[in-house]
């Protein structure tokens, strides 16, 4: 990135090109992100297209039929050339568009680039079939693979001067990715046990008789998972109360973003606790019409607002 004479920034024809690619991943695999970082200015967007293009490649070597072993040296290798970026040394003609562009994002942005450090490690407990058996042990999890995505986009966001308790933001963007993890880990319940995976306390799975696992469209006979979908439900309720509070401190346009992203997930939430056993089912989702009515308060910075006064 370069600046012309009246100061504006210039991008590069090949930066712009990286940028590109990473807008193209991020709108063909993640719609709710998706829709929410179109609310941001170009900058801010294409530097969280970025951050999401990284994150999902890691991601993909997780989830991928690799012998373990080479998904533990294939997330090395990315974490070298995270290494690589973090130190400066990725240059625009680099060969890879996602190392470029988010390069460039580190230039423009206070990026805390450890977050993604952070991702490796949480993939690398879902390669080596971690479980947890507290939610203190599944929050450590969340924190690493979407905690760390919420401060980092804390990063490209920034907060408004004089934001009332701004030294608190990056724990409230934290508890927010929490709160969108925990609402995955309910949503994807039954698709996580038929890849072999349990992500819910296993305290919590035995309180509520169902520590037989999800393996069909039914829940374990003899067991509560109402009460569990709920209890988990009253769990991530509280995370996005708290998470919601970064609103009132972000700019109009990154808060309808947080708001939009957030507010779909809150939704989806309060959908599989009207209906807990939908996601046995199959996968829980919302329609278009009613991801464009939380965008639309978003933008009209309602949830702030009512964040805002909740606080007065």
């Amino acid at each position: 990135m370069s600046r012309t004479v009246d100061g504006t920034a210039h991008t590069s024809a090949p930066v712009l090109a990286a940028y590109r690619y990473c807008e193209t991943v991020t709108g063909q695999q993640a719609r709710n992100f998706a829709y929410g970082i179109r609310l941001l200015p170009g900058e801010k967007r294409q530097a969280m297209s970025a951050l999401y293009a990284f994150s999902r490649r890691v991601d993909d070597i997780g989830d991928g039929d690799l012998d373990p072993a080479v998904k533990q040296v294939r997330l090395e290798e990315t974490r070298a050339l995270l290494g690589r970026i973090r130190d400066g040394e990725v240059e625009q003609d680099d060969t890879d568009p996602v190392a470029v562009a988010l390069a460039d994002a580190a230039r423009r942005f206070p990026l805390p680039l450890g977050g993604l450090d952070e991702l490796i490690d949480g993939v690398l407990m879902d390669v080596r079939g971690e479980t947890y058996e507290t939610w203190d042990d599944l929050k450590d999890y969340c924190r690493c693979v979407a905690g760390a995505i919420g401060r980092l986009s804390l990063g490209v966001f920034g907060t408004v001067p004089g934001a009332r308790d701004a030294e608190h933001a990056s724990e409230y963007a934290n508890t927010l990715g929490l709160a969108l993890q925990l609402t995955n880990v309910l949503r994807d319940v039954r698709e996580d046990a038929a890849n072999g995976r349990s992500y819910l306390p296993a305290e919590d799975l035995a309180k509520f008789g169902c520590s037989a696992g999800f393996q069909g469209s039914r829940p374990p006979e003899g067991s509560d998972f109402t009460g569990l979908v709920h209890f988990e439900v009253r769990r991530a309720r509280a995370l996005f109360d708290e998470g919601f509070r970064l609103l009132p401190m972000l700019d109009r346009r990154s808060g309808a973003c947080v708001a939009a992203m957030a507010g779909i997930y809150r939704r989806l939430l309060e959908r599989i606790a009207a209906d807990p056993e939908a996601v046995l089912r199959g996968r829980v989702s919302l329609p278009g019409r009613e991801k464009a009515y939380v965008a639309l308060r978003g933008l009209a910075g309602l949830d702030a607002r009512q964040v805002a006064r909740g606080r007065a």
